[in-house]
């Protein structure tokens, strides 16, 4: 089980550093056309986003490979779990439809995952 915690960390922090990278580099304009939903929000909130993101997946799997407060990586499990609800809330009130909000909902499924089994049976 240690094994698949692992990789399930370092598959959700490549995909949030790509995500959260992606928000931090990528024009506006060139954001609004392949996300719509960034219209929304002020670009000032999708860099914080991105940059909020980046340093959940640094908390995913930092902490545990250097041994120092290890009780950051279920933190930081439970936090990009908390920011997937409502990166799904927002498709959902955006009327963008369950194919829209999926992603959001699974990436929030494998951390609260990651969270629940490192805070208890499965500790760093």
């Amino acid at each position: 089980m240690n094994m698949l915690l692992w990789i399930l960390a370092f598959a959700l922090a490549a995909v949030f550093v790509g995500s959260g990278a992606a928000k931090l580099l990528t024009a506006r304009d060139d954001q609004i056309q392949r996300t719509p939903y960034v219209e929304d929000f002020p670009h000032w909130m999708i860099r914080g986003i991105g940059v909020l993101e980046i340093l959940g997946a640094l908390g995913l799997v930092l902490p545990a490979l250097s041994g120092v407060a290890p009780i950051l990586v279920p933190l930081a499990a439970a936090g990009l779990a908390i920011t997937m609800v409502f990166a799904a809330l927002v498709h959902i009130r955006r009327g963008d439809g369950p194919k829209a909000a999926l992603p959001s909902i699974l990436l929030a499924i494998c951390s609260v995952f990651v969270a629940w089994s490192r805070f208890g049976p499965f500790p760093v």
